[in-house]
């Protein structure tokens, strides 16, 4: 490449990898609006998360356009490449979570009018979505860096998602069969734990691409040892 195509390839980058960080903050706004839903009830705050569901869609469209056209004019290789693919994967994931954070509004809405949720049971989905929350912000933060080792936490902090899914998910099982008139309430309960597991999930999958741009190696199906010796080499 000439000096002035490098620079101008540079600029373009720069201008994907702003507009992905800039629609995971919405996607980061729109999560928190769901906690927030899920700890107070609020309507109000559950719509919010609803109305903001045009402007993500939006934003996947057009980098999506952005990833495919520097593809297209600048050709990119080896990490670059891996970088742009990452971004495209990205802007799917993070359009997902606001999926599966438009779930936990909706979820919660169905949930609070039932009147049968107890305090602990909240406090357990509160504290699970914070987690979740937290690892979106880690692994856009990952990826704004190439850091391996926020990579890492992510990934880390995912298994703990997962058996607390699995925990939840036992513990309604047990109300009710102890008690049929809350079945309603303990189905919306697991669906709103499942949808924050997901959002996990997808944190996980924004992490790994971080460790195939950096390492060059796909690790999507291996295991967190795996991972973390793959990591650790110089």
């Amino acid at each position: 490449m000439s000096e002035h195509t490098l620079k101008q390839f540079d600029a373009d980058m720069e201008a994907i990898r702003t507009a992905v960080l800039s629609m995971g903050g919405l996607v980061e706004q729109q999560l928190l609006r769901a906690i927030n839903a899920l700890k107070s009830g609020d309507g109000e705050a559950a719509h919010d998360v609803l109305a903001d569901e045009g402007r993500i869609n939006s934003m996947q469209v057009e980098i999506d356009r952005l990833c495919n056209q520097i593809i297209s004019k600048r050709q990119p290789t080896a990490i670059d490449l891996r970088l742009v693919m990452t971004f495209g994967k990205t802007i799917n994931d993070l359009e997902r979570i606001g999926d599966e954070a438009k779930k936990v509004a909706t979820k919660t809405q169905q949930l609070r009018q039932s009147r049968r949720v107890t305090a602990g049971q909240l406090h357990v989905l509160t504290w699970v979505s914070e987690t979740a929350r937290q690892m979106v912000q880690k692994a856009l933060d990952a990826l704004a860096r190439l850091d391996l080792k926020a990579a890492a936490e992510v990934l880390r902090e995912d298994e703990k998602v997962d058996a607390e899914f699995v925990s939840i998910m036992r513990q309604m099982v047990s109300y009710a069969m102890e008690d049929p008139h809350t079945i309603s309430a303990c189905i919306e309960i697991v669906l709103i734990a499942k949808a924050i597991e997901r959002i996990g999930d997808h944190a996980k999958n924004i992490s790994e691409y971080v460790v195939h741009v950096v390492k060059g190696k796909d690790v999507r199906h291996a295991s967190l040892a795996e991972i973390q010796q793959e990591i650790s080499k110089g």
